[in-house]
């Protein structure tokens, strides 16, 4: 019986746990992303409009058009691909916000024929 009220109150207390999200806050502004490619540590910087996603890396830019589909998701499609691969659209997601950075997740916007969706995180911390 202890054990049963024991995980009764567990879930009434993490049931009201909501994580809080202000995505509306991070619709336009200049923004850092951290990652890692082959091993090495990369920064990315990139401006985003209400239509528009720049891309700044190793001195290039790269714009994408933005889709909002709700406050929290959007799908880029790349303006000008250079490769078959960058022509594929993206669906990122906003999963949590602080006062200066969101957690996100981005995957294909549309699944490749006999081949799994994969599904990344990071972090954007905004800066202006």
């Amino acid at each position: 019986m202890k054990v049963f009220l024991a995980i009764l109150l567990l879930s009434l207390l993490t049931s009201c746990y909501s994580v809080e999200r202000k995505c509306s806050d991070f619709k336009t502004g200049t923004f850092e992303f951290t990652y890692m490619l082959n091993g090495v540590k990369q920064t990315s910087r990139f401006k985003r409009t209400k239509d528009f996603n720049i891309d700044y890396h190793e001195g290039k830019a790269d714009s994408s058009s933005i889709r909002w589909i709700n406050d929290c998701e959007f799908i880029l499609k790349k303006l000008h691909p250079t490769s078959n691969s960058e022509k594929d659209a993206i669906h990122m997601k906003i999963l949590t916000t602080t006062a200066d950075s969101y957690t996100f997740e981005y995957k294909l916007a549309v699944k490749r024929p006999n081949k799994p969706l994969n599904t990344e995180q990071g972090i954007a911390k905004k800066i202006d």
